[in-house]
């Protein structure tokens, strides 16, 4: 899906005054392609994370298609409409196909406001695991119960399958790619990366718990659940407190993702 070439069409549309809400919207979402480059988690230029526009349902921002994702910033998000039509002056296009995905998930899940769609290698190896994630860790634990899963069925992604998937994916916050990748929702840009960054680390531990080849231990189910909804805390959005001090990380090594 992420690698067809087919792009969508370059926007005739007049650019209307853009509201403060939408600018913060593009460089918090600007911020999280940044901060995805610096862990290591983009693939050049494929893969998608994509936000919803404040005050303007049906209308969401994804990276221009072609640029690497630590040359995106707020300026150069192109905003699309639910079809992944351009709906501003844009001198981008972007990866059509590759917003089939989002947009069955923000139509779907209307109390989302970020959709992360990543190939990070530890997720595509977990994923690629019968058991899928194992409850090794407390990352491992946020998920506990809450983790969907989805077969991996070729690059185009048709309506049978968006159908399927979401069926799947039903309320859990985050999915799974069977042998393609993963999937991370946030009711705040910030609480997707937050969560995307449990996953993967989760991911990653298990895999190193595996490769020492001794018996793994794992807690009983009812200390999962029991740490499961402590982790949830009050059930706010997550990421209130990691996401300032990681805007402050990239301001000191790169800032233009603001401009």
């Amino acid at each position: 899906m992420d690698r067809l070439s087919t792009q969508g069409h370059a926007a005739l549309i007049a650019p209307s005054p853009m509201q403060p809400a939408e600018w913060q919207a593009r460089v918090e979402l600007a911020a999280c392609y940044r901060l995805v480059a610096l862990h290591g988690w983009d693939d050049v230029i494929y893969t998608h994370i994509s936000a919803a526009v404040p005050d303007e349902p049906g209308h969401y921002l994804i990276n221009p298609f072609g640029l690497r994702f630590d040359e995106v910033c707020a300026s150069n998000l192109v905003k699309v409409d639910q079809q992944g039509n351009i709906v501003c002056r844009s001198q981008h296009r972007i990866n059509q196909p590759g917003f089939l995905l989002h947009g069955a998930v923000h139509a779907a899940r209307h109390d989302i406001a970020c959709v992360m769609h990543l190939h990070n290698p530890n997720a595509i190896a977990v994923g690629a695991q019968g058991q899928g994630l194992l409850p090794l860790s407390p990352h491992a634990l946020r998920f506990y119960e809450q983790l969907a899963y989805h077969d991996y069925e070729g690059l185009e992604m048709t309506e049978q399958e968006q159908e399927r998937l979401l069926e799947r994916l039903g309320q859990y916050p985050a999915m799974l790619l069977r042998n393609h990748g993963s999937l991370v929702l946030g009711r705040t840009i910030a609480e997707a990366f937050v969560l995307m960054e449990a996953l993967d680390k989760a991911c990653d531990i298990q895999l190193r718990a595996q490769a020492g080849g001794a018996q793994l231990r794992m807690p009983s189910h009812e200390m999962c659940q029991k740490s499961h909804q402590q982790l949830l805390g009050d059930g706010s959005p997550e990421g209130k407190l990691e996401w300032p001090a990681l805007l402050r990380k990239l301001d000191a090594l790169s800032p233009t993702y603001r401009t």
